[in-house]
């Protein structure tokens, strides 16, 4: 299942901030950025329809980077990309305590090993980023 476009993050000016201002948790198999919202970076069509609702009631905004290095092959690479994903959306869709952040994970190079590995590291540094999965 693919993140619901409300949890989903677009945009260079949204991926130039998480690179600015961004936490960096480093994984042998990724890295983890965290950031404070800045709302003003979304595009309208990103925002949410109808009336403005409470920030506090949005999820947080995720983006998954997965470079050609990882794989050549974008199968794979949209088959990590789907999987890392849900992953997230399952962990962090019902916090509203994190409902002011962005994340950002990028894959390090020959990062296509099992699933289980990148899930297990991807707890890991959601923990130490004090988002308790």
């Amino acid at each position: 299942m693919v993140l619901p476009a409300s949890m989903r993050l677009r945009g260079h000016r949204c991926f130039d901030h998480l690179h600015r201002r961004g936490q960096r948790f480093h994984g042998t198999l990724m890295v983890l950025r965290k950031a404070s919202a800045s709302h003003s970076l979304l595009k309208r069509s990103a925002e949410p329809s109808g009336a403005q609702p409470s920030r506090g009631s949005q999820p947080c905004r995720v983006a998954v980077v997965i470079s050609s290095k990882v794989s050549k092959r974008a199968v794979v690479r949209n088959r990590l990309r789907r999987r890392l994903h849900d992953h997230l959306r399952s962990r962090l869709e019902h916090a509203p305590e994190h409902s002011q952040l962005w994340l950002l994970v990028s894959l390090k190079p020959g990062a296509a090993t099992e699933d289980h590995d990148l899930l297990e590291e991807c707890d890991r540094l959601l923990e130490q980023a004090g988002l308790k999965p």
